[in-house]
């Protein structure tokens, strides 16, 4: 069976197309020079493509890992025109995002067995992090779910005012204490709040601070702590949001952020104001952590569910 189906309707799909226009168009172009005046796929054709799938920001191991498969098909085939090497292409990064059991949703999700379902996120300051809860917070509730949100990054009031702004827009409730309050007791009173009025969804906002992993990761340990003296096996799910267009940046806090704590998933965001969207696929083949979400414009609507089957068509439209 073709790794490739359609899934998506067509007003999401058109989103997720115009979201990854930049990338397309880049990857594309330089693609079209690298194999100018070359009738088939030799050495000095993959070199370029080894160069622009690095510029891309796919990252150097993935890289390798595309290169190294379509040279196995150059040597099985003996000759490879260079008409054939975007299907290559296309095959070949699809077969490597199938080879994680992810990527597989069309919609937002919850746990059948979870109520509430508890959404911890992490991530730096200035990645989308409080944008993202509020577009989930919308998804989740449109999905006719409950949702409470958990203002924990106490360290700036900016974080738990945008917070405010997010309930009130998507209307629901929000659990928020003062400036400089206990990260771990707003979770608490979150999770308290959540069970009485018999939430669906619960999502907890985090400080995003990363100069000093060691107090980082004793924040989150406590908070994690502290949500389970109400919910056993609380959180559910540890969502790190990444900004997609500082590329290799997005690297390197996935590699602190997965040695400070525990993350369980990943939200890519900005996708659409990039030409760096190749960081999607690295970082799903690296971390080997589920890419769950990722950011493809400004709109309520504009965070979709990672869906590996429409990325790369999409990327190869």
């Amino acid at each position: 069976m073709s790794f490739f189906k359609k899934l998506f309707s067509s007003d999401k799909k058109e989103t997720l197309d115009k979201g990854l226009e930049k990338t397309k168009t880049t990857f594309f172009s330089k693609l079209s020079k690298a194999v100018a005046g070359k009738s088939k796929v030799d050495d000095d054709v993959l070199d370029n493509l080894e160069e622009i799938l690095v510029a891309s920001d796919v990252g150097v191991n993935t890289t390798l890992k595309i290169i190294e498969r379509i040279e196995k098909r150059v040597a099985e085939d003996k000759y490879l025109g260079t008409d054939e090497l975007n299907q290559i292409l296309r095959d070949e990064i699809g077969a490597l995002l199938s080879e994680t059991n992810t990527g597989e949703a069309t919609e937002f999700e919850v746990p059948k067995d979870k109520k509430p379902y508890v959404l911890m996120v992490v991530g730096v300051n200035g990645v989308g992090k409080t944008t993202t809860i509020g577009k989930l917070a919308y998804q989740f509730k449109k999905a006719g779910h409950k949702v409470v949100l958990g203002a924990a990054d106490t360290f700036r009031a900016a974080a738990i005012d945008q917070l405010q702004v997010w309930a009130d827009r998507v209307d629901v409730t929000i659990v928020r204490q003062n400036m400089g309050s206990d990260p771990a007791s707003v979770a608490f009173d979150t999770l308290q709040s959540a069970v009485a009025q018999n939430a669906d969804v619960v999502i907890i906002d985090t400080a995003g601070r990363l100069h000093n992993k060691i107090n980082l990761m004793n924040e989150l340990s406590k908070v994690k702590r502290v949500m389970q003296k109400v919910i056993a096996d609380a959180p559910h799910d540890v969502l790190l949001v990444l900004d997609g267009s500082t590329g290799q940046n997005a690297f390197e806090q996935a590699k602190q952020f997965t040695a400070a704590t525990e993350v369980t998933s990943l939200a890519v965001t900005k996708l659409d104001g990039t030409a760096k969207g190749g960081v999607v696929i690295g970082i799903s083949d690296q971390f080997q952590i589920p890419v769950k979400y990722i950011g493809v414009g400004e709109g309520i609507e504009d965070l979709q569910v990672f869906n590996k089957y429409e990325f790369v068509d999409s990327f190869f439209k």
